[in-house]
């Protein structure tokens, strides 16, 4: 039973984890767009200031903005993490191969191949952000 109930409850915190921000952003923004339509139908007057601020984009819509820094950071990252998976593969190997030298090969590049998923998604990453050229800033008419 136990060999059932933990891959379920595993599943479903990983579920939780990623649905819940989504959910609690839009029960936010649902009780944003309730209190404005109060304050309109009882005939407030919204300044200006309000309703510039909720036209801004929020800060993960701006993060999601994609820019050559950013490239350059999830680059770093991700080989950071490739790396980090060739690293624990050669230290499985060096532990493991004293007992079993075939299973520490098979161990070893199995994770060492694993982290060269992040490990080239990176690399990627770093060649969009060695062609990609500088935006320039945007001059504002005032």
């Amino acid at each position: 039973m136990i060999g059932i109930l933990v891959p379920i409850f595993f599943m479903a915190c990983v579920a939780a984890c990623i649905m819940a921000p989504g959910y609690f952003r839009s029960r936010d923004r649902a009780q944003v767009q309730e209190t404005l339509r109060v304050a309109m139908e009882k005939g407030a007057n919204l300044p200006p200031e309000l309703l510039t601020a909720l036209q801004q984009p929020t800060s993960l819509q701006a993060a999601l903005v994609p820019s050559r820094e950013r490239d350059l950071r999830r680059a770093i990252i991700l080989i950071a993490a490739g790396l980090g998976f060739a690293v624990l593969g050669y230290c499985l190997w060096q532990g493991i191969q004293p007992y079993d030298d075939n299973g520490a090969w098979v161990t070893a590049w199995s994770v060492a191949c694993f982290g060269a998923i992040p490990g080239l998604i990176g690399i990627g990453y770093l060649v969009l952000w060695a062609t990609k050229k500088t935006s320039p800033k945007s001059v504002s008419n005032s």
